[in-house]
């Protein structure tokens, strides 16, 4: 599923565009489990309110309205979300919704606001939801007591991230930095990018690694998360962003994808095997 880089593009391209805007009316298509709240809390607390921010936590997107209620959604492995009106603005799995006409088979959600322009929330598997929530209780929400902190944030600290691994010490590494409850939004492709910036191997276990290792991990996986965000994320099989301007970070990518080509940094062939349940990209010379 798309990782915080992506979720952030998502964000930040939907901030600039519905912000302001007043909803009409929303509605599901054949697919309650995808906008699972009652008609009346969407007459009282959607109809007519305005939208007042999009933010992200972790990988999960919100959408605040005037109303004191905002739209947690979450996109999981097939989720898109496409608006349509003067401006154009899509992002997610990629395929045809994306570009094509609006509602299609897999359209789950639709948001209409005052000025005709549309929000779709599209979905083929169905994983994927949008949940109305009084925003005074999104913190409380399952999901968002459990998640750690933000890696990116500017006080988020070395030592902090450290302290975060002490109670997976018998884990391997890889599988403690995909842990949402360790660190929000870290997926397969930037944990295997950090970790070999950081030279560390994805199968060390948690307690072996220094205290300068830790904060090398640090350092790299903020590096690698904000180049993703900058090049609007990674354009992979399960994300594109469909504004015209693709995410690129896979042009940049050290090792994820790269198995049988050349190190950047020592010329060993990358290898590719099955880890922490996640296909695992190393260069075995670097990553002892």
């Amino acid at each position: 599923m798309p990782e915080l880089p992506e979720v952030e593009t998502v964000k930040r391209g939907l901030a600039g565009l519905l912000v302001g805007k007043v909803i009409q009316n929303a509605y599901h298509i054949e697919s309650p489990k995808s906008f699972p709240n009652s008609q009346v809390d969407i007459t009282q607390f959607m109809d007519g309110a305005a939208v007042t921010g999009v933010r992200r936590r972790a990988k999960v997107l919100l959408i605040d309205l005037t109303s004191g209620y905002s739209l947690v959604i979450h996109l999981k492995m097939t989720g898109q979300l496409v608006f349509r009106g003067e401006d154009v603005f899509g992002a997610g799995h990629p395929n045809d919704s994306l570009i094509g006409e609006l509602p299609d088979r897999s359209t789950r959600v639709v948001i209409k606001f005052t000025d005709d322009s549309h929000l779709y929330f599209n979905d083929q598997r169905k994983f994927g939801w949008v949940k109305l929530l009084p925003t005074i209780e999104v913190p409380n929400i399952d999901f968002m007591k459990k998640v750690g902190p933000e890696p990116l944030e500017a006080d988020f600290s070395a030592q902090q991230f450290a302290d975060r691994f002490s109670r997976r010490a018998n884990t391997n590494i890889k599988a403690a930095l995909l842990d949402q409850t360790v660190v929000a939004g870290v997926g397969n492709i930037y944990a295997d990018e950090s970790l070999w910036g950081a030279k560390i191997d994805p199968r060390r276990l948690v307690k072996s690694l220094s205290s300068d290792e830790f904060a090398l991990l640090y350092a790299e996986l903020r590096q690698v998360m904000n180049l993703a965000i900058e090049k609007g994320g990674s354009t992979d099989k399960n994300y594109v962003n469909a504004e015209g301007k693709r995410g690129s970070y896979m042009d940049f990518a050290r090792v994820f994808r790269r198995e049988g080509q050349a190190c950047p940094r020592c010329e060993t062939a990358i290898i590719k095997f099955k880890h922490a349940g996640r296909g695992t990209h190393v260069c075995e010379q670097c990553q002892k």
